[in-house]
């Protein structure tokens, strides 16, 4: 599954830095599927949607840090444990109750987004 950040999130922004997907960002900054990823052109979304990898999406938040599922692997196939999870002081960095994934379905994911 993915990780989501809780709304316990104080912004120290220090997950950020830690992942190796690009998938987390500030609190109403848009994202991109090709943000620290090697896709290009357009890419199917979980949920089925198609998108130009370069086109920016609104936030998932306005106002704490977020974690986009479609570009988060849970740090499968790079660390033992995620990052985010690991750094973060206040413990928000949770497993996604709606985002469930299996371990190959991670290692998938990290492969399409890492070409």
């Amino acid at each position: 599954m993915a990780i989501i950040i809780t709304d316990e999130c104080i912004n120290c922004g220090a997950c950020e830095p830690e992942c190796p997907n690009n998938a987390i960002y500030e609190g109403g900054v848009e994202w991109a599927m090709s943000d620290g990823t090697g896709v290009k052109g357009m890419f199917k979304l979980m949920n089925g949607v198609e998108i130009d990898a370069n086109a920016k999406q609104k936030p998932v938040s306005n106002e704490i840090y977020y974690i986009v599922p479609d570009k988060c692997t849970e740090c499968v196939g790079f660390h033992e444990e995620p990052q985010c999870a690991a750094v973060c002081p206040v413990d928000c960095c949770v497993p996604d109750p709606d985002v469930v994934e299996t371990e190959e379905q991670l290692l998938a994911k990290k492969a399409k987004l890492h070409i």
